[in-house]
């Protein structure tokens, strides 16, 4: 499977931009994309085995980086003094 190593050039600048890169690949190799044409976005929601356990955990990753950058926000809009 193609993975983003982090020296290639991605159009997301954001923090998690990696993550949701690997996620996106996984995804599209996986069967529930490649024959049974489903989209990445339905496929997360397949439990019937089309979707690597590898992909669940890629998405797990990327709800963790993204929550993370949401507490770090949030804490510093409550302590002015943060930044």
């Amino acid at each position: 499977m193609m993975r983003y190593e982090g020296n290639e050039e991605l159009a997301d600048k954001s923090a998690c931009a990696g993550v949701r890169a690997d996620l996106k690949m996984c995804l599209l190799a996986s069967d529930c994309c490649k024959k049974e044409k489903k989209t990445p976005r339905e496929c997360l929601n397949r439990t019937d085995g089309s979707v690597p356990e590898e992909c669940f955990v890629l998405r797990n990753t990327f709800f963790e980086c993204k929550r993370s950058i949401v507490s770090v926000q949030m804490a510093s809009a409550k302590d002015p003094a943060w930044y």
